[in-house]
């Protein structure tokens, strides 16, 4: 049998039990070592989520690491076994977008573990072996469930094109920010700023790499200071504390989820500052592989960001911790 927690409604979830999933034609089934919680789940949990973008009733779970346990029809045997993670995109690599490598822009309707499809908050979860980037033998399965955002990171840093020397400041020190830290300082930039209101995130955003940490406050006073800013926080105010950041000229990304009309930037200064402001949403295979790589050669380290473990049993308690604002909670793992 095998046991997954499925959210039926906002609000209302419970632990299942049935019968051990079969992976069907290009299909493995992955028995799941640890999986994340993000603030994703959390939206999807208490009802947030854009509705284009989730199918009640769901088992979440998207931020995952597992070992294959079986195949379906067509899929390599040598599989068995492998320990891996998976692309969260089911994209249908067929369109414009997917045939030129843009698997998170793919056009052929939108479809993600733990979404729309059954995801790993769960003892198993089925994805097609398409899109499985295993792992080296031994690898860390718990810090592996933090390659999904991992991935996200990879995707802004590739965009960003961070050259050595250059001043680069990251906006927010969540999951996201912290990762983000690890990728960014492998560049050999001149400085990398983190700023963050919490004064603890900032401290172990130093430890990850960064030359100094700030709050937004502090932050005001290094406006149009830096080459690169890569936003990572999604509150109302950090993508015009981005862009205020970056130098004439300079280069933003943005990977933080805002709400309709809540970013605050000011076209103008986009146009007499000539600033280069991309967003990123997911991540492509690319970006996949890029996280994976960095992962296996030790420049990205996910493990310390772990604060918090629980059963599938205990969902509810470990959903509850995720955005609930102590700064001591990082990410938070289901270990089925």
């Amino acid at each position: 049998m095998s046991r997954s927690v499925l959210v039926e409604r906002p609000g209302g979830h419970r632990l299942v039990t049935g019968p051990v999933p079969e992976p069907g034609p290009g299909e493995v089934r992955v028995r799941v070592a640890a999986a994340g919680i993000c603030m994703s789940d959390r939206e999807v949990y208490d009802g947030h989520r854009d509705p284009g973008y989730v199918r009640y009733p769901v088992v979440p779970g998207h931020e995952w690491a597992g070992t294959v346990e079986a195949v379906g029809p067509g899929v390599a045997a040598e599989l068995l076994g492998r320990a891996t993670v998976a692309e969260g995109f089911r994209a249908c690599g067929t369109c414009a977008r997917c045939r030129t490598g843009e698997t998170s822009l793919c056009t052929g309707g939108y479809a993600e573990t733990g979404f729309t499809v059954p995801g790993a908050f769960a003892d198993h979860v089925v994805v097609p072996a398409r899109l499985l980037h295993p792992l080296a033998d031994g690898a860390d399965l718990r810090a592996a469930a933090l390659l999904e955002p991992a991935a996200v990171v990879a995707s802004a840093v590739r965009t960003a094109r961070p050259e050595p020397g250059e001043r680069i400041a990251v906006v927010g020190a969540g999951t996201l920010g912290l990762l983000a830290v690890q990728l960014l300082a492998a560049t050999s930039p001149a400085e990398l700023t983190v700023v963050d209101p919490r004064a603890e995130r900032g401290a172990t955003a130093r430890q990850f790499g960064a030359t100094e940490s700030g709050t937004p406050e502090e932050a005001k006073e290094s406006q149009g200071r830096y080459d690169l800013v890569v936003e990572t926080a999604g509150a109302p105010t950090s993508a015009s504390a981005a862009t205020a950041l970056a130098r004439r000229g300079g280069r933003v990304v943005l990977t933080g989820m805002f709400a309709p009309g809540a970013t605050g930037i000011d076209p103008a200064a986009l146009t007499l500052g000539q600033l280069s402001v991309h967003g990123v949403f997911g991540a492509p295979s690319a970006a996949w592989s890029f996280a994976v790589r960095a992962f296996g050669s030790g420049v990205l380290n996910p493990a310390p960001l772990i604060t918090h473990e629980f059963p599938l049993e205990r969902f509810g308690e470990a959903v509850a911790l995720v955005g609930g604002g102590d700064p001591a909670t990082g990410k938070v793992l289901l270990r089925p």
